[in-house]
């Protein structure tokens, strides 16, 4: 009979045979505690998804922020130059030639 455990196909069939046999009993016996395990771990999940939706919440209203300064600065610039372009020169070398001739 050990000779016989020895092949491997008859081997593989009685771990396969045991396995069988043990999971259906271990899940009868386990079942009790699987289930608030799994329900907390649900619960957990929740959690997660939860939280990351208001951090998606918050970095995008922290982006929409940033873009509505970006384009207010740039509006402004925009201004600036246009109020300079009756002299020819741009904001920044008039703003130059201001303090030069100041001095």
């Amino acid at each position: 009979m050990p000779q016989l455990l020895t092949k491997p196909v008859v081997r593989n069939t009685a771990i396969g045979v045991g396995v069988a046999i043990a999971v259906p009993v271990a899940v009868a016996v386990l079942a009790p505690y699987l289930r608030p395990a799994a329900r907390s771990l649900v619960k957990a999940g929740l959690m997660v998804a939860e939280r990351g939706r208001e951090v998606t919440a918050e970095l995008g209203e922290a982006m929409d922020d940033l873009v509505a300064e970006v384009r207010e600065e740039l509006r402004d610039e925009r201004a600036a130059n246009a109020t300079v372009a009756g002299t020819g020169e741009p904001a920044a070398e008039t703003a130059g030639n201001r303090d030069v001739d100041a001095s």
